[in-house]
């Protein structure tokens, strides 16, 4: 009985969701992304050598919390650059949908990428849904330092906090250099 007692709490500790936990690698990746609009192709490592970013993944293009999300991302992409990062906004919605979300909803600030299954699984992020057959991915942003470790994480289906919470962790990181 006390076995089984014990195994009933050790599952009430489990959070939710899973995300990867401060201080693990980011797992690095090389995927297609657009910012206004225009394709390219977004490497991580790559993105990191100008500095931490911010990679908030995000359920699906074109939904109300997304694009509430991507609009208040895009009005504080200011605010992120005169800390020292790059947001990237990354979703396993094909490319050519988010080509068009990233001139409508992330008003060409920043660039949004597709999260194929690799990406989703290295991150932790599926949230076990699916949206038009496909699936899709969890609120979860990550502040990733230049050492390419998880600085902090916010894992929360609610969009409003993510911008605020991240954006303080990006400023925890160029104070304490």
């Amino acid at each position: 009985m006390r076995v089984l007692f014990g195994v009933f709490l050790a599952l009430l500790a489990v959070p939710a969701s899973a995300a990867l936990r401060t201080g693990a690698t980011a797992p690095d990746f090389t995927t297609r992304g657009a910012v206004a609009g225009k394709v390219f192709t977004l490497n991580l490592k790559d993105q990191l050598r100008h500095g931490p970013v911010v990679l908030y993944f995000f359920p699906a293009a074109f939904t109300s919390g997304c694009s509430a999300e991507a609009r208040a991302f895009a009005e504080k992409i200011d605010a992120f650059r005169a800390a020292g990062a790059r947001v990237i906004g990354m979703s396993a919605d094909p490319v050519d949908k988010l080509a068009a979300f990233s001139k409508a909803e992330c008003a060409g600030k920043f660039p949004v990428a597709s999260a194929g299954p690799a990406i989703v699984k290295g991150y932790d992020v599926a949230l076990g849904r699916q949206i038009e057959g496909r699936d899709i991915t969890s609120r979860t942003s990550y502040v990733i330092g230049r050492d390419g470790r998880i600085a902090f994480v916010h894992d929360d289906m609610n969009p409003a906090e993510h911008v605020a919470s991240t954006l303080a962790a990006v400023r925890g990181l160029t104070t304490k250099r």
